[in-house]
């Protein structure tokens, strides 16, 4: 299996100019850790991620240095620092110096650059443009498709089963489907993530069940109680 068989495809983006008050309010709206940074064309210029945000001048929690350590640190990393924390726009605080790989990476590769980078997710990109993302636990959700057929010849129609499904969730049910991922193998689809109500979770393990090629679901979509009762 490679990135494009299990990567999140519905990606949650922000461009340069988006203020740090917005990430924030994201990033908690979407219940994710980070936000990649697009320019107006798709192309990936950075990530923000909470890291980033863990130390800003309105909560209190700038880096304070002493006077000795000014006089001698590297005043590079303190503008860095003070971009941090100061930082209004997403161009000012994102990590510039990302972590990706391409579609057709291995999976396998994809884990050696989560753990060597000590790093949570690795953006997908395709000719400079983001075209998805991959996390730690959409590796976890590979492994576990991956013990209905340790011994089965692989679908040659499983990854345009994979879009097909996507499409149908993204032209339907528009709702929450960025915290949506599916992944199929030898034509058994597993569905992760989080809906906001019991009937969005039924509707797209529906819509994966009658499209074509599939052979079984396996819903492991968890309701967001607290959504579902507001």
């Amino acid at each position: 299996m490679k990135a494009s068989d299990v990567m999140v495809t519905n990606v949650i983006t922000v461009r340069p100019d988006t203020t740090v008050q917005e990430i924030a309010n994201i990033l908690v709206t979407n219940r994710i850790s980070a936000v990649p940074v697009v320019d107006a064309n798709g192309a990936l210029v950075g990530i923000v991620s909470e890291g980033d945000l863990m130390h800003r001048v309105e909560t209190g929690t700038e880096r304070r240095y002493s006077w000795w350590l000014k006089m001698i640190g590297d005043r590079s990393a303190f503008a860095r620092d003070f971009l941090k924390s100061h930082g209004i726009r997403a161009a000012e605080v994102m990590t510039r110096h990302v972590v990706t790989a391409a579609p057709d990476t291995p999976l396998g590769e994809l884990a050696s650059l989560l753990e060597k980078h000590r790093i949570k997710r690795v953006p997908i990109v395709d000719r400079g443009r983001l075209v998805g993302i991959v996390s730690r636990a959409n590796l976890v959700q590979a492994l576990a498709a991956l013990r209905h057929a340790a011994a089965a010849p692989a679908r040659m129609d499983d990854a345009a089963t994979r879009e097909r499904i996507i499409a149908e969730i993204s032209d339907k049910l528009l709702a929450g489907v960025s915290q949506i991922n599916v992944i199929v193998h030898d034509g058994v689809v597993e569905l992760w993530g989080e809906a906001e109500t019991a009937e969005e979770k039924d509707a797209i393990r529906l819509a994966a069940e009658i499209t074509p090629g599939v052979r079984r679901v396996e819903d492991h979509i968890a309701v967001n109680q607290h959504l579902s009762r507001a």
